[in-house]
């Protein structure tokens, strides 16, 4: 089968899992959630109490474990050691030690693997992240590349978490926001920017379904393009 990727980066909350799903949905492709990746080594790392900060440590998760990613109805499924963890690795004690593995070089490289390995595997792939463009995929088909207003930005996950029944104060998940993105963009090993040839969307004041056929007709105009050339 041959490789077509689309790829997705931008911020944090700035609709990229969601574009992804439904856009993948749209032209027969599979999603490949990244965060879920992550999060699926995070949660491994936890169960065994290693040191998250001790790189060393986390290395030896990846060796000691096994992970599994499959295409599901509406998320991807997760394993670990053959284990279905899709809804336990949204903790939110989970989702505050993401970063640990995020921001180490040697699991960043072992996880650009994973995902390099999916893609093969599935060979048509929607997929989304913040390095997605740069680093995992270079030669992708289509690069995206989304941005929005922080302040909506917080605006759309407090809307998230309150869809969960959790309530959240919008000025702190502002701040919370505005952190990540200072941290992402100054990361060593994969660092938050748009690749050279990315097509960037301001999402600010659209819906989702206004970014999927967007991006729907990016994709159509550069696929004409390829067929003509």
């Amino acid at each position: 089968m041959a490789l077509f990727v689309v790829t997705i980066d931008g911020p944090a909350a700035s609709g990229k899992s969601t574009v992804a799903r439904r856009l993948a949905s749209r032209i027969g492709a599979t999603f490949l959630d990244t965060g879920a990746m992550y999060r699926a080594v995070t949660f491994a790392a936890m169960q065994d109490g290693v040191d998250l900060k001790d790189e060393s440590q986390l290395i030896g998760v990846i060796g000691r474990h096994t992970f599994g990613f499959e295409p599901g109805d509406d998320a991807m499924r997760v394993f670990v050691d053959g284990q279905l963890v899709t809804d336990r690795i949204r903790s939110p004690e989970l989702t505050a030690n993401v970063r640990c593995v995020a921001s180490s070089p040697p699991m960043r490289a072992r996880l650009v693997q994973m995902q390099r390995q999916f893609g093969r595997r599935w060979g048509r792939v929607v997929t989304e992240g913040r390095d997605q463009g740069t680093v995992v995929f270079p030669d992708a088909g289509v690069k995206f590349y989304l941005v929005a207003d922080s302040r909506e930005r917080a605006r759309r996950r407090q809307l998230e978490l309150e869809s969960q029944g959790v309530e959240a104060d919008l000025d702190e998940l502002h701040r919370a926001i505005e952190s990540r993105d200072r941290s992402d963009e100054s990361r060593a090993v994969g660092p938050l920017k748009p690749a050279p040839d990315a097509i960037c969307v301001d999402t600010t004041r659209m819906t989702i379904e206004e970014v999927v056929e967007c991006l729907l007709r990016h994709i159509n105009r550069r696929q004409n393009a390829n067929r003509v050339l």
